[in-house]
């Protein structure tokens, strides 16, 4: 098999350390020839770390895609709300892409998505990375074979960690729905999509409830101030200076406040960034948390919880079959399967793993390289047509919840 060659457009957490890892772990399959990128110092550490000659390294897009073909591939890893227009620009000049989620927060623009194979030719693979990990396949497989009866109900848990939720979604890019996408969308599509590949049916439905309850001003502890690096109070979990002084050096979530810390180091961030600020005087108003209710045309249900207030950063799940149950925690690696007959429960210990999203950033990876140098075959697992309704879902959530009544799929996209 020889190797794939790529474009990256986005060179931030995702396309940088992520997808980017995957190349500097296999060159002999995956290589970057170019990158378009506008932050100058991404943009040269990129380029340093993959060896793309400085007249393949672009500001923009527009720049990138209006060479002629460079590669093989598109992976686009731009910011939320950016994802669509250079998807669509590479789709045009034939790059097969792998698309960082959300796809988009407008359902016509994911819908048109889903139609670009057809339109042109390509492959496009949406990064629902937790679609390959080793723990969520084991759950399907034992649902496919039967191992619990009919699936009557399903229980998911996003737990976000309170740490995260605060970097992420109070401080971070995705503190804004308006900027980037609803929390829904933006963290928990992955959730979605994965309830919609387990229940393996269409979903029908869904009402949402869930707030932004905890992240203002009105509960700020006394004595608070707007950045942590002033701030007395000492007991504050949620503390910019505590969180990312317990962050290894050169890790994530430092490398979101700097890439080189000896020129611009983590305190000078603290003071000038955005994340140093105190948690209960930001600018934030997505929900810090929100549970859905799903039907699906199989009369399976299902509820989705994502909460900042957890610890630590795992997603927990309960299947509920006419045979058995399966509980499972992703982040000790552990299922439970219950047989009802037997009056007896097995516990199976996956191999634990320190990879990207359990092993889903390597096996998405490994995915997209096969079906890009196939050139054809089957369906991605996560393609763009397979990844649409869970956009749907999640937009449809957030309707829901803000609208205070539930929504139908039907409804919400009639063209879906």
């Amino acid at each position: 098999m020889s190797t794939v060659t790529a474009v990256l457009v986005g060179a931030g957490q995702r396309g940088l350390f992520a997808y980017g890892g995957y190349a500097l772990d296999h060159p002999e399959e995956f290589t970057y020839v170019a990158v378009a990128e506008p932050d100058p110092q991404r943009r040269a550490l990129f380029a340093e770390r993959f060896g793309v000659p400085a007249e393949k390294c672009y500001e923009t897009w527009e720049e990138l895609f209006a060479q002629p073909k460079l590669a093989d591939a598109a992976v686009i890893c731009t910011p939320d709300n950016l994802h669509y227009a250079p998807a669509q620009a590479a789709a045009a000049a034939g790059y097969d892409l792998l698309l960082e989620k959300p796809m988009s927060k407008d359902p016509a623009e994911c819908m048109d998505i889903a139609a670009w194979p057809e339109k042109y030719g390509v492959t496009v693979t949406v990064c629902h990375v937790l679609r390959y990990t080793t723990f969520f396949t084991t759950i399907k497989r034992l649902l496919d074979s039967g191992r619990i009866g009919q699936l009557i109900s399903v229980d998911l848990n996003e737990n976000i960690a309170f740490w995260h939720f605060a970097h992420s979604f109070v401080r971070g890019i995705w503190r804004r729905s308006d900027e980037t996408s609803p929390v829904i969308l933006a963290k928990s599509c992955h959730d979605l999509d994965l309830l919609r590949w387990l229940v393996d049916a269409p979903c029908t439905s869904v009402a949402s409830y869930g707030s932004l309850s905890h992240f203002t001003s009105e509960h700020a502890p006394a004595g608070a101030t707007p950045r942590c690096l002033d701030c007395p109070v000492a007991d504050c979990p949620y503390s910019a200076v505590r969180i990312y002084g317990i962050a290894p050096k050169g890790s994530w979530p430092r490398t979101a406040l700097t890439l080189d810390e000896e020129a611009y180091p983590v305190e000078q961030a603290l003071r000038e960034g955005p994340y140093g600020r105190c948690v209960y005087f930001c600018d934030n108003d997505v929900p810090d948390h929100q549970v859905v209710g799903l039907e699906f045309a199989n009369q399976v249900t299902a509820t989705f919880t994502l909460s900042a207030f957890t610890l630590p950063m795992s997603r927990t799940i309960k299947l509920m079959g006419s045979r058995g149950e399966i509980r499972g925690d992703m982040d000790t690696d552990r299922l439970e399967v219950a047989d009802f007959m037997a009056f007896s429960t097995e516990v199976i210990q996956l191999e634990p793993t320190q990879m990207g999203h359990g092993d889903g950033d390597e096996g998405i990876m490994r995915d997209f390289i096969a079906r890009v140098s196939s050139r054809g075959g089957t369906e991605a697992l996560t393609s763009a047509q397979a990844s649409v309704e869970s956009h749907l879902m999640a937009l449809a959530a957030e309707a829901s919840r803000l609208e205070h009544r539930m929504v139908t799929l039907a409804e919400f996209a009639p063209a879906a």
